[in-house]
Order: C-alpha cells, then sequence, then structure tokens
C-alpha cells in the first residue's frame, strides 16, 4: 500500500527534527519550485514522472536531509550532475550557503537557472562539465549520477583535501563501497534516510586514492 503523499507542514516537522527550522517563506518558496518542476517535466524529463506523486517526500525531504550534514564552516557546496536542482537547490532555499550547481545538459541548466529565479535561491550554476570546473569544495554532493567508483572519480577533482562527500544512495551502496575501495580510501558512514525510502545518506571523509596494489 502506498504510503499518504507528505505534506509541506509535514515536511517541515521532519526537518525540525533534524533540527533545520523551514520558515513558511522558505515552503511557498520550495512549492514554487515544485510549480516550475511539473511544468517543464512535460518537454525535459527532469526526474522520474512517478515521483511526482509525492514529491515533498521523494524530492524536497530526500534531499533536505543532507543539510544537517553539511559542516557550519562550509564557503563552497559543489552539487555535481544536478540535474532539476536535487539535491543542491533544496539545500540552498534551506540556508545552506556557497551552493554551485553543476550541470552540462544546456536544457536542465536552463531550468536550474529559471528556478533560481523564480525561487530566489543564492546559489551558482555551472553550464559545464565536471572535468572542466577549476573549483574546490569543502562539501560535495550527488544524488542518482552515478555508481560510487565512479563518482569518486569525479568528485576527487573538485573535493578540498579535508572536504566530505554526501552523496544519496540507493540499496546497492554496500556493493558500491566494497567496489569503491579496490581505488580509493574513505572513512563512511551510512545514514538511514528520512524519506522512508530504502536509500541512505553516505558520509565519506578522508577520500583518497588508493596506492595501487594496496587496497
Amino acid at each position: 500500500m502506498a504510503a499518504t503523499p507528505l505534506s509541506p507542514e509535514a515536511f517541515a516537522r521532519e526537518m525540525a527534527g533534524a533540527g533545520v527550522d523551514v520558515s513558511r517563506e522558505t515552503l511557498a518558496r520550495l512549492e514554487a519550485y515544485l510549480g516550475l518542476l511539473r511544468r517543464w517535466q512535460r518537454a525535459v524529463n527532469l526526474v522520474g514522472a512517478g515521483t511526482l506523486a509525492d514529491p515533498w517526500r521523494r524530492h524536497i525531504l530526500d534531499c533536505g536531509q543532507i543539510a544537517p550534514h553539511v559542516p557550519q564552516g562550509a564557503r563552497t557546496v559543489l552539487d555535481l550532475g544536478s540535474g532539476a536542482g536535487l539535491p543542491g537547490l533544496v539545500l540552498a532555499l534551506l540556508g545552506i550557503r556557497g551552493v554551485h550547481l553543476v550541470e552540462s545538459d544546456q536544457r536542465k541548466a536552463q531550468f536550474l537557472r529559471e528556478a533560481a529565479r523564480i525561487t530566489q535561491a543564492p546559489l551558482t550554476v555551472h553550464a559545464a562539465r565536471i572535468e572542466q570546473l577549476g573549483l574546490r569544495a569543502g562539501v560535495v554532493t550527488a544524488r542518482a549520477l552515478a555508481p560510487l567508483p565512479r563518482l569518486l572519480e569525479l568528485a576527487a577533482a573538485v573535493l578540498a583535501p579535508d572536504g566530505i562527500c554526501l552523496f544519496l544512495k540507493g540499496e546497492t551502496v554496500a556493493d558500491e563501497l566494497t567496489r569503491a575501495r579496490q581505488s580509493w580510501h574513505m572513512h563512511g558512514e551510512i545514514v538511514p534516510s528520512l524519506s522512508g525510502s530504502r536509500g541512505v545518506l553516505l558520509k565519506l571523509a578522508g577520500v583518497g586514492r588508493a596506492p595501487r596494489g594496496q587496497p
């Protein structure tokens, strides 16, 4: 039996329980974002169509749960392959500073600029490939972008030496970690998802490539 769709008010309560206050103004901006997402989805495949039946749970809460894990002193948060702005745009609307969205697809990048405009989200959109960026970030985020070994290759190019990765992952996270540790060193923590899905939040620190022959 499908769960009852999450309401904006229930989302705010979930976030309050995680230590993040969500104002009515922020809820209104998130609502405006979802309205734009629904309109653009008709022409551009931004998210799975079925997820829009419960967007506050599947997208807003799923992404918003990252916010409490962003270090307070973080100056740059880089969202890789941002797509529909998930999770980066949601984090910016929840008060996370220094958010940069990276999306090489020009139509999706256009959507991100329009979403930032109508929601007044304080962020920067980069319509470029991750490998082309000249940025270093204290926090790197991603959702549904690539398996972990490939994701770490992309993140390593932009992650500051003492930076952390906050990745939303699914049921294959244990297998992905096993494969990633064949080439990478890291300290990992798996946090159960607040969105009630089978996903997790994967927190990684001390990311570095393992010497060849020393997994």
